[in-house]
C-alpha cells in the first residue's frame, strides 16, 4: 500500500510539473498578443435638435491607434440615465475609424459615452462622457434601444437580442399604440425574427416593452461534385457530333446515307438536351447549387421601431454591430 501511494504521489507530481508550463506558457502568449495591440483614443462629440417636441441627439465617434491610423471594428453607445448604466446602440466604423449614432432621447438629463470593442490589432478604449438634456415632449412618443449593442457570431450561429421600446408621455394617449419593428442591413445570407414583432402601448404605461430580436447566420454546404463521366461524355459527344455533321455533308451522291447521318445528329442532339449536359436534368438529379455562408466583417443593423395612427407615422431606429467572424 505505501509503494502504491508513492507512485500516485509520483505521477500526481509528474502531471502538475508538465501541466504549469503549459499554463505558463499560454498565460505568457496571450500577455504577448495583448502587449502587441496598440493602446487607442476614442473621441466623442455630440449635436442635439429640438424639433416637433422631441430631442435628437447625433453622436460622432472617431478611435484611432496610437500610429494615428483608424481603428476597425464595432463601437456602441451606453447612457447613463438617473442612475444607472444602459447600452443605446452599436455600429461598425468605417474606412476612417468613424461612426455616427442619431439617437432619439426620452427627457431629463443624459450621460453618453463610446465604448470602442477593440480588435485583433488595437485594445479597448473609451470616450470622455457627453452630457445631453433633452427636453419634455406633448405628443405621446417612444424611444428603442438594444442590448446588448454588439453581437459576434460564427457561421451557422445564432444570437438573440432584446429591443426595449419605452414609451414617451403614454398619458396622452386616447387610445393604445401599436409598434411594429424589423431589421435591415444584415450581409447576405442571414436574417433576424422579431418575438413578438408587434408590441402594444397602453395609454399611461411607463414601464418598457422588450421584444427577442433572433439574428440567423448560415453555415457554408458541403459542394457538390459532377460526376467525373460528365467530363469524358462531352469528350466523346461533341467530337462525335462535329463527326457526323461533317459526314453527312460529305456524301452528296448516297441520298440514303446522308439521310441516316442526318437522323443520326438528331438523335445524338437530343439526347445531350435530355441528359447530364441539360440544366434541368442536372438540378434534379444532382439538387441546388451549395449554399455559401454569411461572410465576414462587422456590420451595422438598422432596427427600426414604427407606430402609426392613420394618418401620420412615428418611425425611431437605432442600430446594432453585429460580427461574422
Amino acid at each position: 500500500m505505501i509503494r502504491r501511494g508513492l507512485r500516485l504521489e509520483l505521477v500526481a507530481a509528474i502531471s502538475i510539473a508538465l501541466a504549469v508550463p503549459a499554463v505558463t506558457y499560454a498565460a505568457q502568449d496571450a500577455q504577448s498578443r495583448e502587449l502587441a495591440r496598440q493602446t487607442t483614443q476614442t473621441r466623442a462629440t455630440l449635436e442635439t435638435h429640438d424639433q416637433a417636441g422631441r430631442t435628437t441627439a447625433t453622436l460622432a465617434v472617431d478611435v484611432t491607434g496610437e500610429d494615428g491610423l483608424p481603428a476597425t471594428g464595432a463601437v456602441t453607445v451606453s447612457d447613463g440615465i438617473r442612475g444607472q448604466i444602459r447600452e443605446l446602440a452599436g455600429a461598425a466604423l468605417n474606412k476612417q475609424g468613424q461612426a455616427t449614432f442619431v439617437l432619439a432621447l426620452p427627457e431629463g438629463d443624459h450621460s453618453l459615452t463610446a465604448v470602442y470593442a477593440g480588435d485583433a490589432g488595437h485594445r479597448r478604449s473609451i470616450s470622455e462622457s457627453i452630457h445631453a438634456h433633452a427636453q419634455a415632449t406633448t405628443v405621446p412618443d417612444f424611444s428603442i434601444s438594444v442590448n446588448p449593442a454588439k453581437l459576434t457570431l460564427t457561421p451557422g450561429q445564432s444570437g438573440t437580442v432584446t429591443a426595449s421600446i419605452t414609451p414617451v408621455n403614454a398619458s396622452a394617449l386616447t387610445a393604445p399604440m401599436f409598434v411594429t419593428l424589423s431589421c435591415s442591413g444584415l450581409p447576405d445570407q442571414s436574417s433576424c425574427v422579431f418575438n413578438p414583432e408587434n408590441v402594444e402601448i397602453l395609454p399611461n404605461a411607463t414601464a418598457a416593452l422588450t421584444s427577442s430580436m433572433v439574428i440567423l447566420t448560415q453555415q457554408q454546404e458541403g459542394y457538390l461534385a459532377r460526376p467525373g463521366s460528365n467530363s469524358v461524355a462531352l469528350a466523346i459527344l461533341f467530337p462525335g457530333a462535329l463527326a457526323l455533321g461533317g459526314f453527312a455533308w460529305s456524301v452528296r451522291r448516297r441520298c440514303w446515307l446522308q439521310r441516316l447521318s442526318l437522323l443520326a445528329l438528331v438523335a445524338l442532339v437530343s439526347m445531350i438536351g435530355t441528359t447530364a449536359c441539360n440544366a434541368r436534368y442536372d438540378y434534379y438529379n444532382h439538387g441546388p447549387p451549395i449554399n455559401p455562408a454569411t461572410p465576414a466583417g462587422t456590420y451595422t443593423v438598422n432596427v427600426t421601431a414604427q407606430s402609426s395612427n392613420g394618418v401620420t407615422a412615428t418611425t425611431h431606429t437605432t442600430t446594432l454591430a453585429f460580427t461574422v467572424q
